[in-house]
């Protein structure tokens, strides 16, 4: 039975200009046409990946860093950070000044208007600033919540909310994660539907919320233009995602020829 392969979309899919270059969509293709299936693990939303979705025809996600988890179209797998934990960590960063964005499966929600570290984040991923609910988290399930912090911030956050995970995705912003959470729960969390261990998924990536899954799979690719921390836990190196990194890599590992 061949391997499952675990794809990360920013930086690993997605080229530097948020583009998926021809030569990944070919080998991803002929990846399947070779018997292997294919899947995306992201720190994305279901609604953020729906074109890559479809332009790849693939079913099975990992999203929100593996609390939205969906095989064949069939959602097996939430999690969340339970309401008055997440009320606590709001009203924290509201006394500093620090906004959040909540997303669920189809949107995303700012806590404030105006504010430049969330316009300014969100612009990489070429979203525009979402409507404004500073109450959203309390009437409709929240599987992911950004706050708006810098590196210096980090550790008052963990010391004081020492129950959930602060991963950062942008110099601006970090993910409030469960402390469980992670890619690689999402990934087990299909395997485990499948009867499959681990060693049967192969995990490509390149930030830092791509280490546990790049530590836990069978085989775990990084690549070139990854962080330093990520390509510490790799196994495989693949050249940059602007140099057609993941049909070398693919090459390289025999999933294609």
């Amino acid at each position: 039975m061949k391997k499952i392969l675990f794809f990360d979309v920013d930086g690993t899919l997605y080229n530097s200009e948020k583009c998926l270059p021809a030569s990944t969509k070919e080998a991803l293709f002929t990846a399947r046409e070779n018997g292997y299936e294919i899947a995306i693990a992201t720190g994305r939303a279901p609604f953020m990946i729906k074109e890559l979705l479809e332009e790849l025809d693939i079913d099975t996600y990992v999203t929100f860093n593996g609390q939205y988890v969906v095989y064949k179209g069939e959602v097996i797998f939430t999690d969340s950070i339970p309401n008055d934990y997440l009320q606590k960590i709001i009203a924290f960063g509201e006394s500093r000044g620090e906004p959040v964005v909540f997303l669920d499966e189809r949107e995303m929600i700012a806590s404030l208007p105006d504010n430049e570290k969330v316009e300014t984040s969100l612009a990489t991923l070429k979203y525009p600033y979402p409507r404004i609910d500073a109450y959203f988290f309390k009437n409709k399930p929240v599987y992911q919540t950004l706050i708006f912090i810098e590196e210096k911030d980090e550790p008052l956050y963990r010391e004081t909310f020492p129950e959930v995970q602060f991963v950062r995705w942008h110099q601006y912003s970090c993910d409030i994660l469960p402390k469980e959470g992670s890619k690689a729960r999402g990934i087990q969390k299909i395997l485990d539907h499948l009867g499959r261990s681990m060693e049967d998924a192969i995990a490509f990536g390149d930030g830092l919320n791509d280490i546990e899954m790049l530590e836990a799979v069978g085989t775990g690719v990084v690549m070139e233009n990854g962080h330093e921390k990520t390509k510490a836990a790799a196994d495989v190196m693949a050249p940059h995602v602007d140099d057609d990194g993941i049909y070398k890599v693919m090459k390289k590992l025999g999933i294609i020829e």
